[in-house]
């Protein structure tokens, strides 16, 4: 039984490595993609526009926060039903 366990483990330890380095691969050239033609636009643009920018940001990050801690609560809940 712990055989198949470790198997099991294994391989999602496999899969999270090679996630992490694709992420490692690809993160720089999407960093890249766009951030000095912003900050360009953002510092040439007025106190309301920036004011905007940085409200804009906040309410993306709303539904964001939602999903995880929403998704994190099923979680929690459910822990003890499998056993």
């Amino acid at each position: 039984m712990s055989g198949k366990i470790f198997k099991s483990a294994r391989k999602w330890l496999a899969a999270a490595a090679a996630c992490v380095l694709l992420l490692g691969v690809t993160a720089p050239h999407a960093i890249a993609q766009g951030c000095a033609m912003c900050y360009q636009t953002a510092a040439a643009s007025g106190a309301p526009v920036r004011e905007a920018l940085r409200h804009g940001i906040l309410i993306l990050l709303l539904p964001a926060i939602s999903l995880f801690l929403g998704i994190f609560a099923y979680i929690y809940r459910r822990r003890n039903l499998a056993r």
